[in-house]
């Protein structure tokens, strides 16, 4: 299992788009389960709904977890994702 932080950079957060990319992402992590927590709520971040039932803001910490397959290169991936666009 691996783990990381990560503060939200983007002026809208978590929206509709950079959160399709995410899950679309995630969903092609094969055997690896990614979930993403704020505030002490995790969900699967291969749920589009649930991850934006987050609300994640501007400003936010969330603290993504993966798990199974690959978990190096799965944990890069997301966290690249992340960087280059929220």
């Amino acid at each position: 299992m691996k783990k990381f932080t990560y503060t939200i950079k983007d002026a809208q957060g978590i929206h509709a788009r950079p959160a399709g990319c995410l899950v679309k992402l995630v969903k092609g992590l094969e055997g690896t389960v990614v979930t993403i927590e704020k505030n002490g709520k995790a969900v699967n971040a291969a749920k589009l709904m649930m991850l934006m039932g987050l609300g994640i803001k501007c400003g936010d910490t969330v603290t993504f977890t993966v798990e199974g397959g690959d978990e190096d290169k799965a944990e890069k991936a997301v966290l690249e994702f992340m960087t280059e666009n929220l």
